[in-house]
This record gives structure tokens, sequence and C-alpha cells, in this order.
């Protein structure tokens, strides 16, 4: 299997960045990825205001998938996903994060994982989930950071992006040129502080085109539910784009009126946010597999 270890790193999603690799269409590949402050953070002792903040929410990559063209869709299943070491970290700072107007000096945190969970303030053990923040392919157009998502995917920071779990990307430019980090063991929807549980690890996926398939992207599925992805400046439009996403995709794909798959979702699905911090907001909408089937419903056409 083809690994891509972490000195291939980029700030941006972008056409430009040249390829660490090139993969076919359905193999798997093994991304190694730093944490979202580069791994510049190794203990409490570090300085916070000696951060490189150049070097925030890297991805490891891209890799080039042969065979992707404009208009196709990536799917990229989730397989494996493992943290390196046995800690975590988490910063808070003046004007990050939804309350950081109420700090008054930044602060490191470590925290400890060991045996699955995590060990956080106020002795409250939780379990770890990890989950990719940072996951995407190159826009079409200009280049756009890693710290921000978009239709390309990026920094989304949606907790359900676990193993597991499989996403569909539009492809943008002639390979899809796809990359990810900023692994998280933990996070809370809404990632209030800015933060999640940030380590580094190692991450497995399968990457396979599709072809003629039109889908709303970015789209998730697990086990249970699908799920239509949003982001934009306000988490109204967020939830907005997520809702008429997935209205859309019941309307495209079914006989259902769009009066009636508006009902559907209103009753049947769940709207939700995945982050509140970032230069763009995101929320998801969930509908159910079970109510999916009896529409005969998939993502995927076979």
């Amino acid at each position: 299997m083809l690994r891509i270890d972490n000195t291939h790193l980029v700030y941006a999603m972008s056409r430009e960045n040249p390829p660490a690799a090139t993969l076919t269409s359905g193999s798997d590949v093994s991304f190694e990825t730093c944490d979202c402050f580069s791994d510049q953070i190794q203990s409490e002792q570090a300085e916070f205001n000696e951060l490189d903040w150049q070097r925030i929410n890297p991805a490891t990559g891209p890799v080039f998938v042969e065979g992707a063209e404009p208009g196709d869709v990536l799917r990229v299943e989730i397989k494996h996903i493992a943290m390196r070491g046995n800690q975590a970290v988490m910063v808070t700072a003046p004007d990050l994060g939804v309350i950081g107007d109420e700090l008054t000096e930044p602060r490191i945190l470590t925290v400890p994982v060991e045996k699955g969970m995590a060990h956080l303030p106020g002795g409250v053990r939780f379990p770890i989930n990890p989950m990719i923040g940072v996951i995407g392919v190159a826009p079409a157009g200009e280049a756009i950071s890693c710290g921000t998502p978009d239709s390309h995917g990026g920094n989304m920071d949606c907790k359900m992006i676990t193993a597991g779990s499989t996403l569909y990307l539009p492809v943008n430019v002639p390979g899809a040129l796809f990359a990810l980090g900023d692994l998280h063991a933990a996070m809370g929807d809404g990632e209030v502080s800015v933060c999640g549980l940030e380590i580094p690890g190692e991450v497995v996926v399968n990457l396979r085109v599709i072809k003629n398939r039109k889908l709303p992207t970015p789209m998730l599925e697990n086990s249970d539910t699908l799920f239509t992805l949003a982001s934009a400046k306000t988490l109204d439009d967020a939830a907005n784009i997520a809702t008429r996403n997935m209205a859309h995709f019941i309307t495209d794909n079914t006989d259902v009126s769009l009066p009636d798959a508006i009902n559907l979702l209103s009753i049947t699905g769940d709207l939700q946010i995945c982050q509140v911090v970032d230069p763009l907001k995101t929320c998801r909408f969930a509908l159910p597999k079970t109510v999916a089937a009896q529409l005969k419903l998939k993502i995927e056409e076979y």
C-alpha cells in the first residue's frame, strides 16, 4: 500500500500543488499527518506567542488519482484512523473560539489519552472517537487555505468523518489532488474553543473515481445515516444550503415532489452543526438510512 509521509505537507488546497504521489482509482493509501499546529507543541511549557501561525492546519498530500476528471465524484472510504503518541493538545486564547472575548491570556493544555479515554480538566474521562478535520480536493479556482472549508471539503471539522464513513467530494481539477490532515482524538459539535483534541496520526483511505453521478457534494455516509455538508459565512447560510442540498438530492433521485421532500426532512431529518469557528461555518443535514431505504435512495447508483 502506498504511504504518504508527513514531509509532504500543504497549507492550502490548490491546483498548483505538485502531487506527492499518483495512484489508480480503487487504491488504498495511507497518510501520515501532523497535528493542526504542525507538531510545534510538545508540552504545556511551549510558548504560545512563539508559534508559527503560518504552519496551521497542514494537510498531507496531495495525491493524483488517475482517471479523475472535472465533473466526476471522488469516493473516499475512510478505513482506519490511528493517533500517534499518548497525548492530545488544545489551546485557548483571547479572541479565539466562541468565548475567547472573555479570556485575558493564552493557555496550552495537554490531554493524556490512555486506553481509549481522554483525561480532561475537572477529572472528566471521555471516550475518544478519532476523526479527520481537514479533508478535501483542489478547488477549481484560487487556492483555499487548509483552515477554510468550502465546497471542495477542507477544514469542515465534521465529527462524523471517522473510520467506517465514506465521503464524496467533487473533482474540480484533473487528478482531484486529494489531501487530509488535522486529526482529532475527539471533538464536540461546534468545536467552540477552536480546537478538538489535536493529534498527529495515520489515516488509511480508499480512493475511487465515480463517473456520471450528480451529487450535491460534499456528501457523507456511515452505517446508518446520509449527510449533506455545507459551509458558508454564516450558520444560517450553511444550514440553508445543507438542507436544500438534501431536499434536492431526494427530488433528483426519486419521484417525491419538493413539497413532500421538505415535509419528510422536517420530520425525519436532523439539521446539525459541525463547527462555528473557521472562516466559513459548517453544517450537516442528516437523513436516516431507514428513511432513505424506503425511498430507494442511495448516494451511489449500482
